[in-house]
């Protein structure tokens, strides 16, 4: 968002010297905002806080495009620093072994990630394992991942360096300063309260780590992150590292099937382990640093959770079979329910902003970020997993942050599918068909805490006679040929889904169309009954989020949003007399698609659902039978139908009343799966999954919903003055039928990797799997591959929408 309206001062005040208070002072200040006051509760450069005891890991390769980035940045920035003429940064390179076959095909697929994100890396034999490793095991070992730019951030020393240099250019570290207070005043953060006195400030930034729960308190903003400690320990010096002078020469080492990693400390071996039970920590609880026996963030070792895993230790490494453990300890760090960061200004505190839940692996990076956001508005990355409005209320309870943080260290090292859902706590979100779903057999999996249907075991019959390509085990998952039979039916016949998940605001207010044509691309001027797709950009033209607008009257509009970062976007640059609120929990959606959705419908309406009484992207509030629905004419699969909307205490009556009048025409319900496929063969975007606010709506096929001529809108500028796309989201078609991905994988043009396929799926229709990728603009009919594992596999670049173009099935 633009910060023409922040108070010209920029007195910023950073809660916390760890390792990423002191990366932001020294981003901060490089981009011109000096007066930077850091606040520690410890002494300095060590106080105390995870960053103290932090084994230094940086491994880049994530699934997560932005995690790898943070990491990526974080080692390269470490590595160009100095203290006491020694390098931040320590390259050693990384090594992850696979002892199982399950495990190495991961390895793979992380592999990909890697060549998707521009990692070097490389699956290696047991023989080159060994080589790294020279105290491995080999016959243990099928294989390893190896990355020579991974490495040890030297965490303390990188703390000196960018103090230093954040001092030089005028920012102040201060010890010993224990925050008990955050001033405000009219919605704004003015000051912090501190036992040794009071500073003003125009930001505040908690980059107090674990203790971030208990700055939020004082601030009045929720910060959902658990504290965990996690057991690290060091032997003692091993013969077979006699005469080591170097603090480590070895790559990182990383066990994942038994939850370990290595690292060397000269003559000896740091060891640590998730293999133990979760082990929270409570913030509020925690001693000072005079107060604790070693540092706050070290509690005592607990040697029979470790035990388990020192014999997993010596089955890798034989050589501690006769070593002993020396020291350890269980050092705390956080954890939130799904793992990412917490970043982000508050909406209800203006000025005051989240960096928590950061590991030293991503420090920099997540400093740079923010930084960014301070200063210019926005990150040059996408931040959108990271965002601190991306959890629900239902996801924020403390009931829910300690289960699913806890669950989260659990699963730090585990082989996780991409579509696998947590397993509890659930049920916890439902629409109001969800009994009938459950009669139905729907297997569910979940999103924003919602359950959602896949498909339907009671659509089972219907894959008789369905020729379809045996899929390999890991495409398999979560994955039914009931699918494709119900893709089939939508297409054939009509199908009901739920989208009852799909995000609804109501914005209303005298001048509600005149916010909206400000804060959007396409013309909302368009009389009550009119459905718009439009997209909403940040100032550098960057999509922040797709939405549906819906004008139902003169000053009310209803809005298919994608996250609580749109609401948010929205409340933020809301003017006065302008209402927003989000009506989701309230509401309820069946979409009723196939050709013979009209023949469904009408009958239960005296109002016209012809196509001439009732054409395409148009809304309106009629009964269907007793329930009253607010009506669109839209699709999301390339098929006739509309999405009916209603209140939550009606939908029951609203599934039972279309269900009733669909069985005549073979009506079923339908999962996210077959609308997954449908929706790609007609090539509709996923915001958050196809293009996020690094893609231009030119670069994401997504140009039609810009109206330039409409008058100024937010991005407008930016789009007027950019050059052509050097990058395009593009189809693809894969080239054998039984091939399939699944997402993230990367393409490779000439041999060379070129993009990464964002999303994909087989494309029940067409008889193929589409799949869609950020690649260099491309002509159709060339030829790329898609690797896939341990293998590459070949595609073909092709027009879209690559399912009826001419649009003759949704528009009859």
């Amino acid at each position: 968002m633009s910060r023409t309206s922040e108070p010209t001062n920029r007195r910023v005040v950073v809660i916390g010297a760890g390792i990423v208070g002191c990366s932001l002072a020294d981003e901060l200040t490089a981009r011109g905002w000096t007066d930077v006051t850091v606040l520690e509760q410890g002494p300095l450069p060590a106080p105390g806080g995870s960053t103290s005891h932090a084994p230094g890991l940086v491994f880049r390769t994530n699934p997560s495009k932005t995690l790898t980035e943070f990491a990526t940045y974080t080692a390269e920035k470490f590595r160009a620093l100095e203290a006491d003429g020694q390098s931040c940064f320590n390259p050693v390179g990384g090594l992850e072994v696979a002892t199982t076959e399950e495990r190495l095909a991961e390895l793979h697929r992380r592999a990909g990630y890697a060549a998707s994100w521009g990692v070097r890396g490389e699956v290696v034999p047991p023989s080159r394992c060994k080589e790294l490793w020279p105290l491995l095991d080999e016959t243990k070992v099928l294989g390893g991942f190896h990355t020579p730019d991974d490495g040890l951030a030297r965490a303390v020393l990188a703390c000196r360096a960018q103090m230093a240099r954040a001092e030089a250019r005028g920012a102040r570290f201060l010890e010993r300063h224990t925050v008990t207070g955050i001033e405000r005043e009219n919605g704004r953060v003015t000051g912090v309260v501190t036992d040794r006195g009071t500073f003003p400030a125009d930001h505040v930034v908690s980059a107090a780590g674990f203790w971030g729960p208990v700055v939020g308190r004082m601030a009045g903003v929720d910060v959902p992150l658990l504290p965990l400690a996690h057991q690290y320990a060091r032997t003692g010096p091993l013969p077979e590292l006699a005469g080591a002078t170097a603090e480590a020469s070895r790559p990182i080492l990383r066990f994942q099937d038994r939850d370990l990693y290595f690292r060397e400390h000269t003559d000896r071996i740091g060891i640590g382990s998730y293999a133990h039970r979760p082990l929270p920590v409570d913030p509020f609880a925690v001693p000072s640093y005079d107060e604790a026996p070693v540092m706050p963030s070290s509690c005592p070792f607990t040697p029979e959770d470790f035990a388990p895993s020192w014999k997993d230790c010596a089955w890798l490494l034989p050589a501690l079979g006769k070593a002993e453990v020396e020291e350890g300890f269980n050092g705390v760090f956080s954890f939130t329910p799904d793992g990412m960061p917490v970043l982000g200004e508050s909406r209800t505190l203006r000025g005051f902003w989240l960096a928590e839940a950061v590991w030293v692996t991503h420090s920099a990076g997540v400093a740079k970020a923010v930084a960014e956001w301070m200063v210019d508005g926005r990150a040059s990355i996408d931040l959108h997993e990271c965002d601190l409005t991306r959890f629900e209320d239902a996801q924020r309870s403390p009931a829910y942050v300690r289960e699913r943080g806890s669950q989260q260290f659990v699963e730090v090292y585990d082989v996780m599918h991409p579509l696998q859902p947590m397993e509890q706590p659930r049920p916890l979100r439902v629409s109001p068909f969800y009994a009938r779903q459950c009669e139905l057999g729907a297997y569910f999996l979940e999103g924003g805490g919602w359950e959602r249907p896949h498909w339907y075991e009671a659509n089972a019959p219907l894959t008789e006679g369905l020729d379809l390509p045996e899929r390999d085990a890991w495409s398999a998952r979560h994955w039914s040929p009931i699918a494709a039979a119900e893709a089939r039916a939508t297409r054939e016949k009509v199908a009901l889904y739920d989208m009852t998940p799909l995000r609804r605001l109501e914005v209303n207010g005298p001048g509600a169309l005149a916010f909206l044509q400000r804060m959007t691309t396409n013309n909302l001027a368009r009389k009550p009954g009119a459905v718009t797709y439009t997209l909403l950009l940040d100032e550098r033209g960057g999509i922040r989020s797709d939405l549906t607008v819906a004008r139902l009257a003169e000053d009310r509009f209803q809005i298919g949003a994608n996250s609580r970062a749109d609401e948010d976007w929205l409340l933020r640059h809301a003017p006065d007399g302008v209402q927003i609120r989000d009506i989701t929990s309230g509401t309820c959606c069946i979409g009723v698609w196939g050709p013979l959705a009209r023949a469904l419908v009408q009958p239960l309406t005296g109002d016209d659902f012809s196509h001439k009484g009732f054409g395409y992207f148009r809304a309106r509030q009629t009964y269907l039978g007793h329930v009253p629905v607010t009506a669109m004419r839209l699709s999301y699969v390339g098929e006739l139908g509309w999405e009916l909307y209603t209140s939550a205490d009606l939908g029951l009556r609203l599934w039972d009343t279309l269900w009733e009048a669909g069985r005549e025409h073979g009506v079923i319900a339908a999962g996210r799966s077959a609308f997954n496929s449908l929706r790609l063969e007609k090539g509709y975007r996923s915001w958050g999954q196809d293009m996020t606010d690094e893609h231009t709506p030119y670069e994401a096929g997504v140009g039609f919903a810009v109206r330039m001529d409409k008058g100024d809108f937010v991005g407008r500028e930016a789009l007027r003055e950019a050059g052509e796309p050097e990058r395009r989201l593009t189809a693809l078609l894969l080239d054998d039928p039984a091939a399939v991905v699944l997402g993230k994988e990367p393409v490779y043009v000439d041999r060379a990797p070129a993009g990464y396929v964002t999303s994909a799926a087989y494309g029940c229709t067409l008889g193929r799997c589409v799949a869609y990728a950020w690649l260099p603009p491309l002509a159709t009919g060339t030829a790329v591959h898609v690797g896939y594992f341990d293998r590459k596999v070949a595609a073909t670049v092709a027009d879209e929408p690559l399912f009826d173009p001419e649009m003759s099935r949704i528009r009859r």
